[in-house]
Order: structure tokens, then sequence, then C-alpha cells
């Protein structure tokens, strides 16, 4: 693995992190869109868990590019989901927040956790 995909991957990692701390502390600027995008509140832990799981992934990924690989993928799905979220509320001047959040694990699958 490139010393840049390793880069990366621990940028995507603490971000994707940060993201999910963020929802289990309900922090109000992530909280309050969730309620009006609709996402139901029962769903909110889960999907903190999936963001948590993912940053866990990546870190590892560096060590066993497999779960890397199986990490990135997951959380481009997850944030592909958030924007699908974000359009069908019709919040499109957030949609930049999914994509920002997704890149660094993208970035670092296209580079290769193989490589």
């Amino acid at each position: 693995m490139s010393t840049t995909a390793v880069v990366f991957a621990l940028v995507g990692a603490f971000m994707v992190g940060f993201s999910s701390a963020s929802v289990f502390l309900k922090a109000k600027w992530v909280v309050e869109p969730l309620a009006q995008y609709g996402v139901p509140r029962t769903w909110w832990v889960w999907l903190g868990a999936a963001k948590a799981a993912g940053a866990v992934g990546l870190v590892v990924g560096v060590f066993v590019p497999a779960v890397g690989v199986a990490a990135a993928i997951g959380i481009a799905a997850y944030f592909a989901g958030a924007v699908f979220t974000v359009v069908r509320a019709g919040a499109y001047a957030h949609m930049a927040f999914p994509v920002i959040y997704a890149a660094p694990a993208v970035v670092a699958l296209t580079l290769g956790f193989g490589g």
C-alpha cells in the first residue's frame, strides 16, 4: 500500500469516526438535519455504528488490505445512501457533506489497498 493511500485511509478513518461520534453524542448540527431528512430516530445508533465500523475497517485495512477494501466500499455505499437521503429531502445545499466524508475512503480504495 502506498504512503499516499495510507494517508487517505487514515484521514478517512478520522473523518468517518468523527462523523460517527457526532451521531452518538447527538451533535445538534448532525441530528437536526437527520430529523429534517426524515431519518427515523431509531436508526441513528445503527448509522453511527456503521460509520464506526467503517472507520475501524479503514485503519485495519492499512495492515489487512481486504478489510480496507471492504470498509472503503461500505463507506462509499453508506454515503451514497446519505446523498440519496439528502436529495430525497430536497436539501440540495447539504449534498456536499456526505461526498466530503466519503472522498478519502474512495481515494484510498482507488489508490489501492493491495498496492
